[in-house]
């Protein structure tokens, strides 16, 4: 089972290889910076847990149609999709990227100075259920225009309250991994990471607080549009 979790991580397992290959090799856009920073990460270890080209793309859309100036990310590893949200932002426009890891996130500051986005980005590298409260006691809340949630699973419903006080009414609040490789949708499987994506999805679809839709893109976002 974790075998084909860490497979399907980033992947629809009902899209197949060729038209995700149509998806992510030839229609999606990328800078030739950003196709070196998948590139390098696609033969990380871990290269499996970084978002898709296409992914990516998506979310620089979503910077776009909100007119995003302030974008918070949680859960960066290497930094493809920050890259990705602070190429599309507009002249002073920030992004909070927080993680726990200096060696993923070095790779990422290589990329985004490359890319000459460095100054739009904040890295905060403490867990971020430290981080996001904190910015709320710096009266952030309502700051944000977008967030997308990309770190551990169990704590996804923590960081989804904290977001809802932190991103702006009519802001969005994008999550990764919601399929979670199709098992949310198998009953069969019980595991504390699959019942939390599960569990949030059903409190999602039933949150009076948002309007939602869960797509079937990559691994599956979920979005939520705060009311």
């Amino acid at each position: 089972m974790i075998l084909f979790k860490m497979v399907f991580m980033n992947k629809n397992p009902i899209i197949s290889d060729s038209i995700d290959h149509y998806l992510r090799d030839v229609i999606t856009r990328e800078t030739p910076v950003q196709r070196r920073l998948r590139e390098e990460t696609s033969r990380l270890p871990m290269g499996v847990m970084q978002t898709t080209p296409d992914q990516v793309q998506f979310l620089a859309m979503l910077v776009k149609m909100l007119a995003a100036k302030r974008v918070l990310e949680v859960g960066t590893f290497t930094g493809y999709s920050a890259l990705a949200m602070a190429l599309a932002l507009p002249e002073g426009g920030k992004l909070d990227a927080c993680d726990t890891s200096k060696e993923w996130t070095d790779i990422a500051k290589r990329y985004w100075q490359e890319a000459g986005v460095l100054d739009r980005i904040t890295l905060h590298l403490a867990p971020a259920q430290k981080t996001l409260p904190d910015f709320l006691k710096q009266g952030l809340a309502d700051a944000f225009d977008l967030a997308f949630i990309d770190a551990d699973k169990q704590a996804y419903d923590a960081y989804y309250e904290a977001c809802l006080k932190l991103v702006r009414p009519g802001g969005v609040i994008a999550f990764d991994n919601m399929l979670w490789g199709g098992d949310v949708a198998d009953n069969s499987v019980q595991d504390a990471q699959t019942r939390a994506l599960r569990d949030l999805n059903a409190k999602i679809r039933d949150d009076e607080r948002v309007d939602c839709a869960l797509l079937t893109v990559a691994d599956g976002i979920m979005l939520a549009r705060k009311r």
